[in-house]
């Protein structure tokens, strides 16, 4: 009972320390107090050394307490964090943090901040020795893994005593929110390429123009697949080199996306949900299009219509559709196309080009969208934005010959012919179709933009 009572006793002001102040015993207390409980074993054989057993006792307690005192308070140290609030999907991101240690002593401090795994932060935290009354500054570079508001609240410090017996932890309010956003970067690419002609570097080409626009709009070197009539004979004299005429495609014309944000959107490639996918190249079609003239505006849905940007133009709607689409996330429930469509008969009646983005993987939503797709001919010009499987195709081109590989490849093989019939009913109704695997899909989904424009098909 004694004995019990002991530990109670010794335990209780650990407790206190742990609960209200949050100090920890560390390594070297334990180890150090290995010496006065073998002596207090021996004092059970030998009762005659108790006198010399509590001054061992009393010295280490006197020893850790001195030591305890060493410890830092919160006003030892200042941490100051900096970043930019927007950050892009998959993309470094810089975060600075400020340490100051105002104390008179040299202190050794781990520093934590409050980046969750979906943030990725590297490195993940900080070892810094730190001198009297000094400054340091460092920084990490974290890659978002997933899109939506990520708050950052306190930044984490350890740090030990004098002798190493005690460790605290301290944080810090510091209050910031990521916004991670799809890839914007790729944005600011297309339009460093477009002001120097080298657009197929993205895999965007040309699309010859099919009649004349008649206002001017720039003058730019020649490129093969230019009407040798553009030519404007006088540049060309001035600048020695050929020199074309571009003229203005016809302005004011509407896109209207439609991204399926439901159960078949989940899928994963390249490390990004197709979803993911999706939303870099609408984000990247609705910048070509707003540096067009025209109008974009957006439609989530799943089984439910989850967000609407009506279809404006100018700069300031990028902003709207990149806030629209930044927290959107695949949901595991089924897509109701026949609200998304009503919605969009209801809100959207200019004649306007519906991107629809989804996944074909069965008859039942394939015949949905053909359904409302098909509706759509005459009013609008639908365009049909179905996304490749990987593993279907990997499995149909298997070149194994077991027996349970060419089982595989032969129900892969039947469910891509039945993909390319759905493609082919879809465009004997009239509607404008795009397959393609999803990392791939920005280019193409671009080229067959300008390729609408060029035809007038609007």
């Amino acid at each position: 009972m004694i004995f019990l009572l002991g530990i109670t006793v010794a335990l209780f002001p650990l407790l206190a320390l742990a609960v209200y102040l949050r100090i920890y015993p560390h390594w070297p207390l334990v180890v150090l107090a290995a010496a006065p409980a073998l002596f207090s074993i021996a004092m059970v054989i030998k009762p005659e050394v108790a006198l010399p057993v509590l001054v061992i006792d009393v010295a280490f307690a006197v020893v850790a307490v001195i030591d305890l005192l060493t410890l830092p308070s919160k006003r030892a140290f200042d941490i100051q964090r900096r970043t930019g609030r927007i950050a892009s999907l998959r993309k470094p991101h810089r975060v600075e943090l400020t340490i100051a240690n105002r104390s008179r002593r040299t202190r050794t401090a781990w520093i934590r901040d409050d980046a969750t795994e979906d943030l990725d932060p590297l490195p993940d935290h900080f070892v810094l020795r730190l001198r009297p009354r000094s400054r340091t500054v460092v920084h990490y570079e974290m890659r978002p893994t997933e899109r939506g508001k990520f708050p950052l609240e306190c930044i984490y410090v350890r740090s030990r005593s004098l002798l190493g017996m005690w460790q605290r932890y301290l944080s810090y309010e510091n209050e910031d929110t990521i916004h991670v956003y799809p890839d914007m970067q790729q944005l600011s690419e297309y339009a460093v390429l477009a002001r120097t002609d080298r657009l197929n570097q993205m895999g965007v080409r040309r699309t010859r123009k099919i009649g004349l626009d008649n206002e001017f709009e720039r003058l730019r070197d020649y490129t093969l697949d230019d009407n040798y009539k553009h030519i404007d004979w006088r540049a060309t004299a001035r600048r020695n080199a050929l020199t074309v005429k571009d003229f203005q495609a016809n302005q004011s014309q509407r896109i209207m996306f439609l991204i399926d944000c439901g159960r078949m959107m989940t899928n994963e490639a390249k490390g990004l949900s197709l979803l993911d996918h999706s939303l870099n190249a609408m984000l990247m079609l609705s910048f070509v299009a707003l540096r067009q003239g025209d109008s974009v505006g957006l439609i989530c849905f799943s089984d439910t219509v989850e967000r609407f940007v009506p279809p404006a133009s100018g700069s300031s709607q990028m902003n709207r559709l990149l806030h629209a689409s930044f927290d959107r996330f695949p949901r595991l429930v089924e897509s109701r196309y026949d609200e998304a469509f009503m919605y969009l008969n209801a809100r959207c009646r200019k004649r306007s080009l519906v991107v629809l983005i989804s996944n074909v993987i069965d008859e039942v939503n394939s015949h949905q969208i053909e359904q409302y797709l098909g509706t759509l001919v005459g009013r609008h010009l639908p365009l049909g934005v179905l996304l490749r499987d990987h593993q279907m195709f990997k499995a149909a081109d298997d070149p194994s010959r077991k027996e349970a590989s060419l089982y595989r490849a032969a129900a892969a093989a039947d469910i891509l012919s039945w993909r390319k019939q759905v493609l082919r009913d879809l465009e004997g109704r009239g509607v404008l179709s795009l397959d393609v695997f999803p990392e791939d899909m920005t280019a193409p989904l671009v080229n067959r933009y300008l390729e609408i424009k060029a035809r007038h098909l609007l």
